[in-house]
């Protein structure tokens, strides 16, 4: 502190503006583990201090619930976070680690809280954190890793990203696993693009056996292929009574857009299997689910907008 004071004089600071600085309080965050120091003007301090001591403390929260623990509360911060004055673009945070009282504690410098890099000073607070709590030193890649697995949102396109590899190289993933997660619902209540992918690619009817053909000849049926061909083939409608039975676990779950697809093309294959409607009434029940399984995806597309991931 004497050699902030110090540098204060040397910018011309009065005496006034240096007590005021002094005495600026100090926000306590996370149960007593995170304190932010603003020694900076008054304008600053008022746009910078809280948000950072909230980013920090939302930081801590998160990995708490990553770990499945409860915050606990301290008498003495392991995380404490300086606000400096300067006001052009200085984005690095600045680390300094000591030990108290066995407790070791992370002082993390903002020298220019306008310009701070936040991904830094995120990956600082993680990196406290589990040397504070967990007594364990992580490199910045852990640190980035255990961030993300702590952050529902994060780690639910983590496993996502997971997926999409598997598809695109059969790497990351056995078979089994690959098969489990195409039917894993990552956020209940929605569907993001690829889900909607995944069950337009089960819309096909397969003989019992690989061995086995549809009319002797027809390895799979498009559900229009089937409606044509159902009436020769009652094997046909059998294995539309089994797809029935199938499609709420691809569909079920994932927002009522998705639902409401899986329903109606739930209904054909039922009412296909039954074969108590004419074709003209097969094809309305099919076109039907055919303009629902559009508005999911056109839905699934504006969640990935929204969402700004990417994801097509």
């Amino acid at each position: 502190m004497v050699a902030a004071v110090l540098a204060s004089v040397l910018l011309g600071l009065t005496r006034a503006e240096i007590v005021a600085r002094m005495r600026a309080p100090v926000i306590t965050q996370a149960d007593g583990l995170v304190q932010v120091y603003a020694y900076c003007a008054e304008d600053q301090r008022r746009e910078y201090q809280t948000p950072i001591a909230r980013f920090a403390a939302e930081t801590v929260g998160q990995l708490y619930r990553g770990l499945g623990r409860r915050p606990v509360h301290v008498r003495q911060a392991g995380i404490v976070i300086h606000i400096g004055d300067v006001r052009t673009n200085v984005a690095d945070v600045v680390v300094r680690v000591t030990t108290n009282d066995s407790r070791v504690v992370s002082r993390l410098y903002v020298r220019s809280p306008g310009y701070a890099d936040l991904r830094r000073l995120r990956l600082e607070v993680v990196k406290a954190f589990y040397r504070c709590v967990e007594q364990r030193e992580l490199s910045d890649a852990e640190a980035v890793v255990a961030y993300r697995r702590a952050d529902p949102a994060l780690r639910v396109a983590d496993e996502r990203q997971r997926l999409e590899t598997w598809l695109a190289t059969g790497r990351g993933l056995d078979d089994e696993e690959g098969l489990k997660m195409m039917r894993r619902i990552f956020e209940p209540g929605k569907a993001s693009a690829r889900d909607v992918l995944i069950f337009a690619s089960r819309l096909f009817l397969y003989p019992p056996g690989y061995d086995l053909r549809f009319l002797g000849r027809f390895h799979g049926l498009s559900f229009s292929e089937a409606l044509a061909y159902a009436r020769l083939d009652p094997t046909i409608r059998i294995m539309a009574a089994l797809k029935a039975r199938e499609l709420p676990v691809f569909g079920g779950g994932r927002g009522d857009a998705m639902s409401a697809a899986a329903d109606a093309y739930q209904a054909f294959l039922l009412a296909l299997a039954a074969g108590e409607k004419d074709d003209r009434e097969l094809r309305a029940m099919l076109d039907e689910a055919d303009i629902k399984l559009n508005v999911a995806m056109e839905e699934s597309r504006r969640l990935s907008r929204a969402r700004g991931d990417g994801e097509r």
